[in-house]
């Protein structure tokens, strides 16, 4: 479990991927803004992740398509679809998700492990499950989930 499950309570914002809702720390938010494809320019040999940079207010900020991420489907946009802009380590990051929910508090006692499955799936970006009455919201290490080997290109670009 990461270190911010083991601190106990947390705020998380809840944000939906296909028919699923995943949530992030919410200290890690800086800012939610409309998605605009216009604003958004294209990095030549970007994994397709990557849907380019936006110039946020002089800062040159990568963005993640979280749905080709995290392979969920073909992502579609519309007047829902919102930038999530995170502080990941110092670095600015925007993500783009389907629609953000809310921001909710979860206790320790409400955070489940993330399930083992073996090699079948990597779960190191995983906080773990939150669970709130019926709800289950999936919760995101977005620093592992940012930082990985893979995400290199990011970080480079943020830097």
């Amino acid at each position: 479990m990461s270190e911010l499950a083991a601190k106990g309570d947390g705020e998380f914002l809840a944000f939906a991927l296909g028919g699923e809702e995943y949530g992030v720390a919410i200290l890690k938010t800086q800012e939610i803004r409309g998605y605009d494809a216009a604003a958004v320019t294209r990095i030549a040999n970007a994994p397709e992740y990557i849907k380019g940079v936006i110039n946020l207010r002089g800062s040159i900020v990568p963005i993640v398509d979280m749905r080709i991420r995290l392979n969920l489907g073909t992502p579609t946009y519309d007047q829902f679809t919102v930038v999530i802009i995170l502080n990941i380590r110092g670095s600015v990051v925007g993500m783009v998700v389907d629609r953000v929910s809310d921001v909710i508090a979860l206790s320790q006692a409400q955070i489940k492990p993330a399930p083992s499955m073996g090699t079948a799936l990597n779960v190191d970006h995983l906080i773990g499950i939150g669970t709130l009455d019926e709800r289950m919201v999936v919760l995101l290490d977005i620093d592992a989930l940012m930082s990985g080997t893979d995400t290199g290109f990011i970080e480079k670009m943020a830097a």
